[in-house]
C-alpha cells in the first residue's frame, strides 16, 4: 500500500499527502504535544489539542488559530474507494428484556429526541436495577410497557422511529 492521506480540515478543505511530502516537514518537539514547524522556510507552532486515535480526528492549534482535522489513510482511502465504511453497524430499532423482570422507572416519552447512552428506563431483575441505555441518537417511536409491570424475557420494552 502506498503511502497516501487525505486530510479533512473543518469539514471544508481537503488536502491530499504521501509520505513524501511529510518528508519535507520538519518539526521538532518542544514541549508535550507542542511543535515547531518549519515548512516552506516558514516557522509554525503546532500544539495537538484533542486526539481521538481511534476515529483519527484531531483539534491541532497552529499559530493560536484551532483546527479539527481527520485524517483518512491508504486503508480508510482503499475501504470507501470500494463503497464501505469503515465502523458501520446495524442500527439497533427496538429494546427488548433481555430476562424477566420488573419495570421500575421509565425516563422517556414517545416522540421524544433521544441521544446515545441517555438512560431508557430501568428493569429489576434477579434483585438488581438494570439501566437500559439508548444504543444511538434517534426518536422514541413506541413504548410498550409501563412502570410497574412485569415483563418476560424478549418483551418489547421501546421501539425507535426508523
Amino acid at each position: 500500500m502506498i503511502n497516501s492521506y487525505k486530510l479533512h480540515v473543518n469539514n471544508i478543505n481537503t488536502f491530499d499527502f504521501s509520505g513524501e511530502d511529510l518528508k519535507d516537514l520538519d518539526a521538532v518537539k518542544v514541549e508535550q504535544l507542542k511543535f515547531h514547524v518549519l515548512k516552506n522556510h516558514k516557522p509554525y507552532t503546532a500544539e495537538i489539542i484533542s486526539a481521538d486515535f481511534i476515529s483519527k480526528k484531531y483539534t491541532v492549534k497552529v499559530n493560536n488559530n484551532i483546527y479539527e482535522v481527520a485524517i483518512d489513510g491508504a486503508l480508510e482511502l482503499l475501504i470507501k474507494g470500494l463503497g464501505i465504511e469503515r465502523g458501520r453497524t446495524k442500527v439497533v430499532n427496538a429494546i427488548k428484556a433481555p430476562m424477566p423482570g420488573l419495570i421500575l422507572e421509565i425516563n422517556v416519552e414517545v416522540g421524544q429526541i433521544v441521544k446515545e447512552n441517555e438512560p431508557l428506563l430501568i428493569l429489576e431483575a434477579m434483585k438488581m436495577e438494570n439501566s437500559f441505555l439508548s444504543p444511538r441518537d434517534g426518536v422514541i417511536k413506541s413504548i410498550a410497557v409501563t412502570k410497574g409491570v412485569a415483563v418476560d424475557k424478549g418483551q418489547l420494552l421501546i421501539e425507535f422511529e426508523l
